[in-house]
C-alpha cells in the first residue's frame, strides 16, 4: 500500500520563502501529498502568498499565537489526516522526485521515523553555500547532517524529517524546547524503541542564516541546548559533543602560549587546520570566495557552539541550575 504523506511547515514571517518552498512542491512528480501550513504569530500577512497555490496544491493554511516551531509543528500534526508526517522548515526547497523517493524509501527502509540531508543550491549566494559547507563539512560537524555512515543511529532534524503519525502521537510530539527540538524528539523515539533511517535520496536546499552574524547567534544557541539534551539523554551523550569547546579553549590557550611563553605550537596546529578547511571546501565548492568564507563559517561555527555548550555545561552542572531558569528562552509552556 502506498503510503499518504501530510507535509508540516511551521513558519514565522518569511513570505518569499514560502513562495520558494510552496513553488518547489508544485513541481513534485507524486502529487497525492498534502501540505498544512502552520503560522506561528508572524508579523507580516502570509494569506497572499498562500493563496497563489490554492488551486494547485492540497493546501490548508492555521494562524495561531506565537510558540515556537515545536509547538506550532504538533498543532499542525494534530490537523493532519495523514500516515506518514514530514517537517520540512520553510527556508528550504525540494526536489521535484521528493516526495516520490520518500514513499519508494519508506516501502523499502523499515522504520518509525527518518530523516534526509541539507546542502546548498546553486542560486544560493556566496556566504550562503559556505555557511552550508561550514554545517556538512567532515571538518566540523563529522557530516552526520548528510551521510547515513558517519552515525551508528541518524538523529532525523526538523528541516527534512517523517514520522508515522501515530508513533508522534504515541511519544507526544515535539517537546517544550524551543532549541534542540528534534534531536529531542529522536531520542525519544529511541528510548520508546522506535526506529529511524536516513533516506539518502531525499536531499533538501537549505538556506539557513543569510549573515554570519544572525548564524553565528544561532549556533550559539544549538551550543546551549546541547549540555541539555545530554541530561534529558544521559544513554546518548558522546565525547564528541564537547570536541568544538576543546576547539575554542584550545585556540585561546594558543594565543596564551604565544604571548607568555613566546611559542606558536598550538597555533599552529590551527594554521594546518585552516590550510585544510580551506582545501577542502574548494575541491567541494570550486570556487575561491565560498571557500575563504567557508574558512569564516567554520570558525564562527566551533567558537560559537563551543562556546554555547561550555557556557550550559557550567550553569548546569556547575551551578546546578535548571535548564528552564539557565535559558528561558530556549524552552515554552505547553
Amino acid at each position: 500500500m502506498n503510503p499518504t504523506i501530510s507535509i508540516i511547515v511551521a513558519i514565522f514571517n518569511r513570505k518569499d520563502e514560502l513562495f520558494e518552498l510552496l513553488n518547489s512542491l508544485t513541481a513534485q512528480s507524486d502529487k497525492a501529498f498534502e501540505i498544512i501550513i502552520v503560522d506561528d504569530g508572524s508579523l507580516i500577512d502570509l494569506k497572499p502568498t498562500i493563496r497563489n497555490f490554492e488551486e494547485v496544491l492540497e493546501l490548508r493554511y492555521f494562524r495561531k499565537d506565537n510558540s515556537g516551531p515545536g509547538l506550532s509543528r504538533n498543532y499542525g500534526a494534530r490537523r493532519a489526516k495523514n500516515e506518514w508526517l514530514v517537517f520540512v522548515d520553510s527556508d528550504v526547497i525540494v526536489e521535484t522526485d521528493y516526495i516520490e523517493n520518500i514513499k519508494k524509501n519508506i516501502l523499502r527502509i523499515p522504520c518509525d521515523a527518518f530523516g534526509g540531508a541539507d546542502k546548498a543550491h546553486k542560486g544560493f549566494n556566496l556566504m550562503q553555500k559556505a555557511i552550508s559547507y561550514s554545517m556538512t563539512s567532515v571538518f566540523t560537524t563529522g557530516g552526520i547532517r548528510g551521510n547515513k555512515n558517519t552515525v551508528s543511529k541518524f538523529q532525523p532534524r526538523s528541516f527534512n524529517m517523517g514520522v508515522k503519525k501515530e508513533v508522534f502521537n504515541a511519544v507526544g510530539g515535539f517537546s517544550e524546547m524551543r532549541i534542540g527540538e528534534d534531536p529531542d524528539l529522536s531520542m525519544t523515539l529511541w528510548e520508546n524503541g522506535y526506529t529511524t533511517a536516513f533516506f539518502d535520496t531525499i536531499a533538501v536546499y537549505h538556506k539557513r542564516r543569510v549573515d554570519f552574524g544572525k548564524f553565528s547567534k544561532q549556533i550559539y544557541q544549538f551550543g546551549c541546548a546541547r549540555p541539555i539534551l545530554n541530561q534529558r539523554h544521559p544513554e546518548y551523550v558522546k565525547i564528541s559533543f564537547a570536541f568544538p569547546t576543546l576547539f575554542f579553549l584550545g585556540y585561546l590557550m594558543g594565543f596564551l602560549e604565544y604571548f607568555i611563553m613566546g611559542r606558536g605550537l598550538i597555533l599552529a596546529f590551527y594554521g594546518l587546520y585552516t590550510f585544510m578547511v580551506l582545501f577542502h571546501a574548494l575541491w567541494v565548492t570550486k570556487n575561491v570566495s565560498i571557500a575563504g568564507m567557508a574558512v569564516i563559517s567554520t570558525y564562527i561555527q566551533m567558537f560559537s557552539y563551543g562556546y554555547g555548550f561550555l557556557k550550559s555545561w557550567i550553569l548546569l552542572n556547575v551551578f546546578r541550575m535548571r535548564p528552564e531558569e539557565a535559558f528561558p528562552t530556549h524552552f515554552h509552556k505547553k
